[in-house]
């Protein structure tokens, strides 16, 4: 299991252009052995504010990638119809049971019925209606 989880965060992301191990580290996982290097480690300081920056672009391209999924997913939504008491409607049939479809045989069973006559508004919110 450790192998799969030193795998998953080694691999660089499409978004955010680094792994997940450099971005929350600032640094690629050490892999084989440790071997010391001579001379001053960088600042604190410095450490952070490198983390600091790498956190701002990871989160700018994380909302960049939602705005765009956004985008994509309202190009093809629609505003909700609007119902009025009187109104004649088909309910569709797919999320009922084959047992009030009453048929033996999906492929013969109605996709909707009706039409049903709106009667009086039970939650305008989610715009449903009582019927005939």
């Amino acid at each position: 299991m450790a192998t799969v989880e030193f795998a998953f965060n080694n691999k660089v992301h499409t978004v955010t252009k680094m792994s997940l191990f450099q971005v929350n580290y600032g640094r690629e996982p050490r892999i084989g052995f440790n071997i010391r290097k001579k001379g001053k480690n960088e600042k604190v300081e410095e450490f952070a504010r490198e983390i600091k920056e790498r956190h701002e672009k990871t989160r700018a391209a994380l909302v960049r990638s939602q705005e765009e999924i956004k985008r994509q997913v309202d190009r093809n939504r629609k505003e909700a119809e609007e119902y009025r008491v009187g109104d004649k409607v088909l309910i569709s049939m797919k999320d009922f049971s084959m047992e009030l479809r009453k048929r033996a045989m999906k492929k013969l069973t109605e996709k909707f019925i009706g039409p049903y006559v709106l009667w009086q508004p039970l939650d305008t919110k989610f715009n449903s209606y009582t019927s005939e």
